[in-house]
């Protein structure tokens, strides 16, 4: 581990999903692995603002003691910039493997849903290092218990899509409906929802001190947070 630092070896860098926002939702290996090991990688310019660090610190204490490192990914759809963005936070985090430390990479939700890591990931895998994933609760099985919904019986099928990229066509098949990260454009994603005539509901931060139910499409305020997800179903679901 990162405590006995072993500058023969490279380390490893764990992607570990913290959950949706409930400390108590989150898993015992995310945990153990905060626990075991000394330096934490957080995204944002400020590790204490994090919704994941906050939720990690509320469940595991220690956190407090480990050495923290500031991931920042901009909010810019601007291919070249992210790109640039990626190779630069995973340069900082190889110059920390390369000494031997492993590195804890902290996520909201689970490390394999549009997790921004991913594109991290990609770089280091290439570069040759090691890098393991640790599922967290994903947001939308939190909210859809929340709501006290199933996302899924019999035959339904579940569809995930991202809110930048919902249109009409993107509802055309049958089952449930999960709209994540539609903040930045909820106006839209509501009135293509209306038009489906589906059933909406939605929770803003799930899990968290300021979380908020939603049980219809218009209460859902257009500027609802960036932590925001839509369940819809069908009339008949």
């Amino acid at each position: 581990m990162s405590n006995n630092v072993d500058t023969t070896k490279k380390g490893t860098v764990y992607c570990v999903g913290v959950g949706p926002g409930d400390p108590e939702l989150m898993t015992l290996k995310a945990a153990r692995l905060i626990r075991e090991n000394d330096l934490i990688a957080v995204p944002g310019r400020d590790p204490y603002e994090s919704a994941a660090y906050k939720t990690a610190a509320a469940a595991v204490p220690e956190i407090a003691e480990k050495e923290l490192v500031a991931v920042h990914m901009p909010m810019v759809r601007d291919r070249e910039k992210l790109r640039q963005a990626h190779r630069s936070a995973a340069q900082m985090i190889e110059s920390f493997l390369d000494k031997g430390r492993d590195v804890v990479y902290l996520t909201l939700g689970d490390s394999t849903i549009y997790c921004t890591f991913s594109y991290i990931r990609h770089i280091l895998e290439e570069d040759g290092y090691n890098v393991q994933l640790v599922s967290g609760i994903p947001s939308f099985c939190a909210a859809a218990a929340r709501l006290g919904v199933s996302l899924a019986e019999r035959d339904e099928e579940l569809h995930v899509i991202p809110g930048a990229y919902i249109n009409d066509s993107t509802l055309s098949h049958d089952g449930t409906y999960v709209i994540m990260k539609s903040a930045s454009r909820m106006k839209e994603v509501r009135e293509v929802l209306r038009r489906s005539g589906m059933q909406v509901q939605a929770v803003e931060n799930c899990g968290m001190e300021s979380e908020k139910l939603y049980r219809s499409i218009d209460s859902i305020p257009d500027d609802a947070g960036y932590f925001s997800l839509i369940i819809a179903k069908g009339e008949n679901k």
